[in-house]
């Protein structure tokens, strides 16, 4: 609870800057360790002056979701960028990754031998380097493990560097799957890469990793991995028992708007958190200071607070709320306000919106 705060107008999202920097380095140390590289999903923070920090702990690069989150983090200085996801290119896209081969070590993903020859046709000779998607559990995007190899000759025969393979083990967001999807991840992977030598490649990089599998991860089965959430932590970490509210380091501030009902009633609603709530999920978010507490019911702009009988902060006063995904509430602020205990300082959410 913060009480009555000086500061931004509510709601806003705050970062614990201390919290932040030791959640960072906890997992590149995490990483070294167990000798993996560490290539953060920059989807979640969508900021600069956040990869900055992740880089100067010992990232190797970022991972990003798409061409422009690609091009701010390019244009931010950064260098090292797979666009972890299975582009279909056209002319307009292949022209803009060329733009962004010539200033940066670039990787993106492919999942068929179509794509592959298509993205072969218009980005021979520029560096771009592939990594083959394949599904290992979550069934959405990547090839069957077993066709890697077919997928990852392809792009070889139409002039593409291949660097290795890639999954995502999604399912690992249940509570009783994280375990078992991070074993699902590794022998995908092996089958994977046992189709690339099938096929005359070697994978450089084997890649997987998800914030709630990270854990278990099978670290003799990859080279790098991947999370994005890790840093802020959210409300879907915090029920999967990946995160402890103490490590938690991105907030919603909001205000306390109204008692109707004997109700807490906050200024923090759908366009701040973001509309996300995941099967398991207890609420539409919760409070950082009340864990028992939950978020009942989300409009646009008010938030109903199940407080669990505790008493109700008074009007005016401001709470900390944690997104259901912390992504999605990043994706809808202009602006994370960092909080060094001392001021707050703006950065910047300079990839947001860059969905193509």
């Amino acid at each position: 609870m913060s009480g009555h705060d000086a500061g931004p107008a509510t709601p806003y999202l705050r970062v614990d800057v201390a919290r932040v920097r030791r959640n960072i380095t906890t997992a590149a140390e995490r990483a070294a360790a167990a000798g993996v590289a560490l290539r953060p999903h920059a989807k979640t923070h969508k900021s600069p002056d956040i990869a900055r920090l992740q880089l100067e702990a010992g990232a190797i690069g970022l991972t990003v979701a798409t061409i422009g989150e690609a091009e701010v983090f390019v244009d931010h200085g950064v260098e090292d960028v797979f666009i972890a996801y299975p582009l279909w290119l056209s002319d307009q896209a292949a022209r803009r990754v060329r733009d962004l081969a010539e200033r940066a070590d670039l990787a993106i993903g492919i999942d068929s031998v179509a794509s592959a020859r298509r993205a072969g046709r218009l980005l021979t000779g520029t560096g771009t380097a592939v990594l083959v998607e394949v599904d290992s559990g979550q069934h959405r995007t990547g090839a069957a493990p077993a066709e890697a190899g077919q997928v990852a000759a392809a792009a070889a025969e139409a002039g593409l560097p291949v660097r290795g393979v890639f999954t995502f083990p999604g399912h690992g967001y249940s509570p009783d799957a994280k375990a078992s999807a991070a074993a699902d991840e590794a022998a995908a992977l092996a089958v994977a890469v046992a189709s690339f030598r099938d096929a005359g490649l070697e994978p450089d990089v084997v890649s997987g990793g998800s914030t709630p599998t990270l854990a278990h991860t099978h670290t003799d089965a990859i080279t790098e991995v991947r999370p994005g959430v890790y840093l802020f932590g959210d409300a879907q970490q915090w029920e999967l028992d990946v995160v402890s509210p103490e490590s938690i380091a991105l907030t919603c501030r909001a205000t306390v708007v109204s008692h109707a009902g004997g109700h807490l009633v906050l200024d923090s609603g759908s366009k701040a958190l973001g509309a996300d709530r995941a099967p398991y999920a207890t609420g539409w978010g919760r409070l950082l200071d009340h864990p028992e507490a939950r978020v009942v019911q989300l409009s646009e702009h008010h938030a109903v607070v199940d407080l669990g009988g505790t008493p109700l902060p008074e009007l005016g006063s401001q709470v900390d709320v944690v997104p259901n995904h912390v992504c999605a509430a990043v994706n809808l602020a202009d602006t994370l306000w960092a909080d060094d205990g001392s001021a707050l300082v703006p950065w910047p959410v300079a990839a947001r919106g860059r969905n193509s």
